[in-house]
């Protein structure tokens, strides 16, 4: 007699019906087989079996039927739960869609229920990346801008690092320029009672009043904080009162009234350290060999920054000529990953972290419009590797860390800690990702030279560029009692 083994049967697929509900966005109807439900939920409650304790009983041991009354509800809420987000996983995986965004469900989880013996059907909206053809990419126009590295280049880059390596004095007042105001500080919504943030030791630095004196605070570019700081010391209140800007990667934020109360516990004012003690922290040997090492750095800057000049032409003219549907709403985390590929690359320039802060600040100040160009770009570059089968190595992303770890005087390896532990790394390797895409269509480019001033000119339409405007901001100060 031959022994006979049956395999089970997999579950039935699930049905998935995809419609298109908007630019860029997909609706997924999913409909997930009892089958596959009563296989889940079995496996929930094994293990719960297995595992849960109940007074009277040993581990394990407690009957069936005491389990799912008194579990029985959680169990089916969990399995629900793995349900659905195993579910939705499949439909993208098979049915090649490429998301964007996180799913948003048409109607709430809490409604629906899993009953024995019948279908679980839900819906979910998604934002998918855009359909859409690239332009021709050969014979574009491109300027590229040639500096010369001079002597007063040469003396501004020593003068900044004589005030990053150098001391801090601590001031009661009478605040200037680069000082460093250090503070307790809320941040309150109109309408709500409770705090939409608090932080005990926040920090912003002192404005110039050139320029108008706008300053950050908290990531929000604020026009006049230099003014606002007039007759300011220690132990007063700064009270800002300001809108959320309408592109801010906080949803939250987005055109909320917003409150701002800065209580200036301490300040200090950066000491610039000499000469000799940058000779002797750099062990360069004299001052001349020090202008040397800032002369040949300022000059990989500069052809950084021509690079990044000639990559914005080829930004700018996909921008104008690629044609596509774009999602309707800038989410959260397209937001906040437009900005953290926009601050890797800054870093990146030699720019300090409070002047990267500051260009920051501008771009979440920037209109709805420009915010969804820079989505737009985006999805552009993204398909415009994959045309070019651009790859991108670890050694690439090292190397890229070593020159921005060098640009601030770090260790690469404590850089690279630093943007693992943020979350920032992936976006390293993007921003490369990037660039060498744009750097293949430079390679077939029409590229005509030109001195630097003449490039800024062209940049600012021959006069000086304007200064950028954000929402109206008005202040009150209050006296410490």
């Amino acid at each position: 007699m031959t022994d006979a083994t049956t395999t089970p049967e997999p579950p039935a697929a699930d049905d998935v019906k995809i419609e298109d509900v908007g630019p860029a966005l997909k609706r997924l109807t999913i409909t997930i087989q009892p089958d596959t439900i009563a296989e889940k939920l079995e496996e929930s409650i094994g293990a719960l079996s297995t595992e849960a304790a109940m007074p009277g009983f040993r581990r394990g041991k407690a009957p069936r039927r005491l389990l799912e009354k008194r579990f029985g509800s959680s169990v089916r809420d969990e399995t629900k739960n793995r349900l659905i987000a195993d579910a939705y996983a499949r439909a993208v995986e098979s049915h090649g869609i490429q998301p964007v965004g996180e799913p948003e469900p048409t109607e709430p989880p809490e409604n629906l229920k899993i009953e024995a013996g019948k279908p679980l059907s839900f819906a979910v909206d998604v934002e998918v990346v855009p359909e859409f053809e690239l332009p021709p990419l050969e014979g574009i126009e491109i300027k590229k801008p040639l500096l010369e590295i001079t002597k007063e280049h040469i003396d501004e880059r020593l003068h900044r690092q004589q005030l990053r390596l150098g001391d801090a004095k601590r001031i009661d007042g009478d605040f200037e320029q680069g000082d460093r105001l250090v503070g307790q500080v809320t941040v309150t919504k109109a309408g709500e009672e409770k705090p939409l943030f608090e932080n005990e030791q926040a920090a912003f630095v002192c404005p110039g009043k050139a320029e108008g004196g706008r300053g950050v605070v908290l990531g929000l570019m604020v026009e006049g904080l230099a003014a606002m700081l007039d007759g300011k010391r220690v132990g007063d209140t700064l009270t800002i009162e300001t809108v959320g800007p309408e592109v801010h990667e906080r949803e939250d934020i987005r055109g909320a009234q917003l409150t701002i109360t800065f209580r200036i516990s301490a300040a200090e004012r950066p000491m610039p350290a000499t000469v000799e003690k940058l000779v002797e922290t750099f062990g360069v040997g004299s001052e001349e060999n020090l202008r040397e090492q800032m002369r040949l750095a300022l000059q990989h800057q500069r052809d950084q920054e021509q690079a990044n000049a000639m990559r914005e032409q080829v930004y700018d003219h996909l921008t104008k000529t690629v044609d596509l549907a774009m999602p309707e709403k800038l989410s959260a985390m397209q937001a906040a990953r437009t900005l953290e590929g926009h601050r890797m690359e800054l870093l990146e320039s030699g720019l300090t972290p409070d002047e990267v802060e500051s260009r920051l600040a501008d771009m979440r100040g920037d209109s709805v419009a420009e915010a969804r160009d820079r989505l737009k770009l985006f999805f552009v570059l993204r398909r415009l590797g994959e045309h070019f089968k651009v790859e991108v190595s670890e050694q690439e992303v090292n190397g890229r860390i070593a020159t921005m770890a060098a640009m601030h005087g770090q260790r690469p390896d404590q850089l690279r800690a630093e943007l693992a532990r943020t979350g920032r790394l992936q976006e390293v390797a993007r921003v490369v990702f990037q660039q060498k895409a744009a750097d293949r269509v430079i390679a077939n480019a029409k590229i005509q030279e030109i001195p630097a001033d003449k490039w800024n000119e062209l940049m600012s339409g021959g006069k000086a560029p304007a200064k950028k405007k954000t929402t109206k901001k008005k202040t009150t100060t209050k006296k410490k009692k």
